[in-house]
Parts: structure tokens; C-alpha cells; sequence
């Protein structure tokens, strides 16, 4: 069974998952290790952690397909990743379809934004029109062929046009034949409500730390009808803190000691699984 099968027999089985964002593969690991089925690469921070820079569609096709290659290979649960707007037309979405199966990814999301996209949670995003964004994903479902690749239909409405045409958008991509709708930009407990009242079927979505939906449960959003549910930046933000006060600390003090608690070398090294590498190395080494 493959990842993408795996992520498939999972949405089958009638229990919410939930897919921490993973900005790198590191991360990744960690996702895995906690004990999640799944794991989301958020576009948001893999263009924080290669470039050091916003969401605002800096990443390449070729940049972000390596870094989920490399994502892929790092962990032994399904990866469902960004793919932000397909990186151009037809052709391209084509394209990204079969580089995101090649690079061993679970699922996609592809989103209905104008290129050069944005963060959805940032101001200024701007639509293409509803029924180019429908072609569009039927583009991406014609590449998969007879691959098992999940594709999620996501639509960044609300935040430039509101709730109404969020939700027309994401009926409309259901019908275009999408595994999944995901309506993106969600920062009120009132516009989960709406979707999962509005929206029947396989649908995903975000948590984004620093909004009020934090406050929602797992078992909330699975009661209300939630397949998928992305906790995209939690790990990233909580990561980037930690190395500021350690390194607040530092600078302050001329020592590494005190600052947040942090990972052993010992157990840094099992993180990165350095046994496998050693165990290697003494049957195969010279």
C-alpha cells in the first residue's frame, strides 16, 4: 500500500485526521513521532525555512516538489502538501500533479488564487474567475489518471469576497470532482460553523494558531463533519520561539545553560534516526 492508498483507507474509516504542518523534514519526523497519521507540508513554512521569507509565492514547482520529496522520505505516514496555485496553466498543473506523485506525496491541495499567491490568511488575495478554478481542478484530476493521489479543491474566498462565495466555490469544485474541499482563511468559529453546515461530504480545515478556532476540538471538528484537519503552523511557530528565547539566552548569558528545555544530543540523534545509519555502517562499512 502506498501513502496515497493509506491516506485514502484512512478517509474511509470514518475518524477526523488531524495533519500537523511540517515546515521541513525535521519536523516531520516529530509529526510522526508524537503519533499522527498524517502530516500537512505547509507551503508557509517551507518557504520560511528554505528562504527565510513570507508566503507569497516564491517557491518554485521544482523547490517545493524537492522539499516534499525530501519530506517524503523522512517519514512512513501519508504527506499531503501544498500546491499552491499549479505554477501556471494546464500544462503546468499537469505537471505538478505527476512531480507531487513521483515525489511520493499523499495529497494536494490546489488553490484558486491569482499568481502570485499569497498566504491565506494574509489581506489582498485575489481570485481567479469560479469557472477557470473549476477547470483547473479538473485539469489536475485528468493528470492523476489511475494514480491514487488525493486531490483537495481549495478556495481562498473568504477573505477577499466573503462566506457566501467561499462556500459557492467549494460546492462548485465538489462537482468538478475533487476528493475534498477545503475553504481557506478561516479565523472565526462562526465561518467553521458555516462551512460544516453548508458543505456535505469530504472536506478539510485549518486551525491557524492566534485565531479564535483554536478553541475548537478535535472531536468539534469531527462532529462536525470534518475529514481533515490541518494544525498548519503550530509546530513552526512554536519552534521559531523556542530558538529565540535559547538564543536570547545565549547571547545574554555567554552560556548555553538555562533557556527553554531542550532535546539531549542523545535524543536529537534518535530523532534523526542516527542507529539506522551506524547499524549500516557496521554491517557495510570498512
Amino acid at each position: 500500500m502506498n501513502e496515497a492508498q493509506n491516506l485514502r483507507r484512512l478517509l474511509d474509516g470514518g475518524r477526523i485526521i488531524a495533519a500537523p504542518g511540517a515546515p521541513d523534514s525535521l519536523s516531520a519526523r516529530l509529526v510522526q513521532r508524537a503519533g499522527f497519521e498524517a502530516v500537512y507540508m505547509t507551503g508557509f513554512g517551507a518557504t520560511a525555512t528554505r528562504l527565510g521569507t513570507p508566503d507569497i509565492g516564491l517557491l518554485t514547482l521544482t523547490e517545493m516538489t524537492e522539499h516534499a520529496r525530501n519530506m517524503t522520505r523522512a517519514v512512513s505516514i501519508p504527506v499531503i502538501a501544498d500546491a499552491d496555485t499549479g505554477y501556471g496553466g494546464p500544462s503546468n498543473i499537469h505537471r505538478t500533479v505527476r512531480e507531487y506523485i513521483q515525489a511520493g506525496v499523499a495529497g494536494i491541495h490546489l488553490e484558486d488564487q491569482v499568481a502570485p499567491k499569497r498566504c491565506g490568511q494574509m489581506a489582498g488575495v485575489k481570485l481567479m474567475g469560479r469557472e477557470e478554478s473549476a477547470l483547473r481542478l479538473k485539469a489536475a484530476i485528468s493528470a492523476r489518471a489511475t494514480d491514487d493521489l488525493v486531490i483537495i479543491g481549495r478556495t481562498d474566498a473568504l477573505q477577499a469576497e466573503g462566506i457566501e462565495e467561499a462556500l459557492y466555490r467549494a460546492k462548485l469544485y465538489q462537482d468538478a470532482g475533487v476528493d475534498l474541499v477545503f475553504v481557506d482563511g478561516i479565523k472565526k468559529i462562526a465561518d467553521v460553523e458555516a462551512v460544516a453546515r453548508a458543505i456535505e461530504g469530504p472536506k478539510v480545515v485549518s486551525i491557524v494558531d492566534g485565531n479564535e478556532t483554536t478553541a475548537l476540538k478535535l472531536a468539534d471538528l469531527q462532529e462536525m463533519g470534518f475529514s481533515v484537519v490541518f494544525y498548519a503552523l503550530t509546530a513552526l511557530l512554536s519552534a521559531t520561539r523556542a530558538m529565540h528565547d535559547a538564543l536570547t539566552e545565549l547571547r545574554a548569558t555567554g552560556a548555553p545553560e538555562g533557556g527553554p528545555a531542550k532535546h539531549s544530543y542523545a535524543e536529537f540523534c534518535e530523532i534523526v534516526d542516527l542507529g539506522f545509519h551506524q547499524q549500516l555502517d557496521e554491517s557495510y562499512g570498512r
